[in-house]
């Protein structure tokens, strides 16, 4: 007999790390919430807040999106920042958003894994 498996929650995680990043814009606390913004448009998303917070010299951006998060964590002193783009749901492309960041950061090298976030049942 088959089993079937019934997706229950559609989730995807597309997370990584950027090396070599213009340590310049990863101060700019503006320049990424702008960067967050747009990485929510580009990945057709549903923005519901942004907060930022300067931790000297580095930036953290967290952009509350109704399918989840975006996420960059920045250290300007190594050109290095992390990037989260967790989505639940079938709507929008978290690649498009991470592969923005990526762009919009200048990384020189970057990683990116994806995860499935997905719960599934036996049907």
């Amino acid at each position: 007999m088959e089993v079937q498996v019934v997706k229950k929650v559609v989730g995807r995680h597309v997370y990584g790390e950027l090396y070599g990043c213009d340590p310049i814009l990863l101060m700019n606390e503006e320049y990424l919430i702008e960067v967050v913004k747009e990485a929510v448009r580009i990945g057709g998303f549903t923005l519901l807040d942004v907060k930022a917070w300067k931790i000297w010299p580095g930036v953290s951006v967290i952009a509350i999106i109704l399918e989840s998060h975006i996420a960059i964590h920045t250290w300007p002193e190594h050109g290095f920042a992390t990037v989260d783009v967790y989505t639940c749901g079938i709507k929008g492309d978290p690649f498009k958003a991470f592969n923005y960041i990526v762009e919009k950061l200048g990384a020189k090298k970057f990683t990116m894994k994806v995860t499935s976030r997905d719960y599934e049942e036996p049907g």
